[in-house]
């Protein structure tokens, strides 16, 4: 009996979609079921008919609720997880680190869950299901794109008959993938960029892409490869350092992040205020949870005292729903892949890919890495491959 893959439609304010009628025609040319529900694809500008023409059939959500392999982009409403019975697999960036209770829930089910926020970067053959990466590069693009829209001058320079105009200093803290992306697309703007980063080893990174080096004495990452959280100290030292460098800047863009955490300040209130006006800030860290520069919020332009504007945009990959959609859902289709074997899902949980991307499977939390930042013991006992070998009921 051939596997069945859903997409549900995500939660207003998201455009995206995890899989797109290209990856839904490509999955059921190799035998798989592909359930879609209904406008889930809309926002992204791929409609039902498309799914339907890709040989997907487009259902209710608790018709692609009941699938063997349920796919999304943000994690689902708690009503929804709590549809998902044992045995199914459910695949997305799923907040596993911001909500410990649905992720204990999930494993009480017997939920397998596979959450993006934790695949190892270190690991090559991981690459190609890498959502991270594919988002943030897409944000990261879309960062530098809107700050020369904001910026109330020319970005590059300008030979004219009424006289020059010099091109924008833009400084980018953090060069990790939405990092770069910004660096190069405000150097082919035509922007000076210069490149800001706690880690030693991104400054050839950030030099192959014309920019300048700015590389802090404070140089931290995690087990996974990612940035980890500052200490008190560290955060006051990095701001300190980075306060000079503001100063000297018209368009400052921000990514720091923290996977289901608070996103760091690294942008304190007194740089802001001592910005000039029309200094643009873009913070890719802004959420609910708070933003890398102080006085963010969420999807809003505010613009300070001093003249200064600061662009909430945790939301960029959404903005450009189709690109990100088409990315993400290769990511998705690769990830499948990458379980399913001779028509049957299975999850080696000793693989160094899937040890710690499968955040839950046979009844417990599997994954070390997230058993870590939620507080618990390591797992000890070794849980065999879990095989899925019919549909769920």
């Amino acid at each position: 009996m051939a596997i069945v893959v859903s997409v549900l439609k995500e939660a207003d304010g998201e455009n995206r979609v995890a899989l797109t009628p290209d990856i839904a025609a490509k999955l059921v040319k190799n035998k798989f079921k592909v359930l879609v529900e209904k406008n889930a694809g809309v926002k992204a500008f791929y409609s039902d008919d498309g799914y339907i023409n890709a040989g997907a059939e487009v259902v209710n959500r608790t018709e692609a609720l009941k699938a063997d392999i349920v796919t999304v982009v943000n994690e689902p409403t708690a009503a929804s997880l709590k549809k998902l019975s044992k045995g199914q697999t459910i695949i997305g960036m799923l907040n596993p680190m911001g909500d410990k209770k649905a992720v204990e829930e999930l494993s009480t089910a017997g939920v397998n869950s596979l959450a993006f926020e934790l695949l190892p970067r270190t690991v090559s053959r991981a690459q190609n299901m890498d959502a991270n990466s594919s988002q943030k590069s897409i944000a990261g693009y879309k960062a530098a794109l809107l700050a020369a829209d904001t910026y109330p001058q020319y970005f590059p320079m300008m030979m004219t008959a009424a006289g020059t105009a010099r091109p924008a200093k833009v400084l980018v803290i953090g060069a990790a993938v939405a990092g770069l992306q910004a660096i190069g697309t405000a150097h082919r703007l035509g922007a000076v960029v210069s490149g800001y980063d706690i880690r030693e080893d991104a400054r050839g990174q950030i030099e192959s892409l014309a920019a300048k080096a700015l590389i802090s004495a404070v140089q931290v990452k995690d087990e996974n490869g990612y940035a980890r959280a500052l200490t008190a100290d560290e955060r006051q030292a990095q701001q300190t350092e980075l306060a000079g460098f503001i100063a000297e800047n018209n368009v400052i863009i921000t990514t720091a992040q923290v996977p289901g955490g608070k996103p760091p300040v690294v942008v304190s209130k007194k740089a802001v205020d001592n910005a000039q006006a029309g200094t643009v800030f873009i913070d890719l860290g802004s959420s609910d949870l708070g933003g890398n520069v102080e006085g963010s919020k969420p999807g809003q332009t505010v613009i300070t005292k001093s003249g200064a504007l600061i662009v909430g945009a945790g939301d960029l990959a959404s903005r450009l729903p189709k690109s990100s959609s088409d990315m993400y859902a290769k990511n998705i289709q690769n990830t499948i892949n990458y379980i399913v074997k001779d028509g049957e899902i299975v999850l080696d949980l000793d693989d160094d890919v899937l040890t710690d991307l499968v955040a839950t499977a046979g009844g417990e939390i599997t994954s070390n890495f997230l058993r870590g930042r939620l507080g618990l013991e390591k797992r000890a006992a070794k849980i065999e491959p879990e095989v899925k070998k019919e549909a769920a009921k």
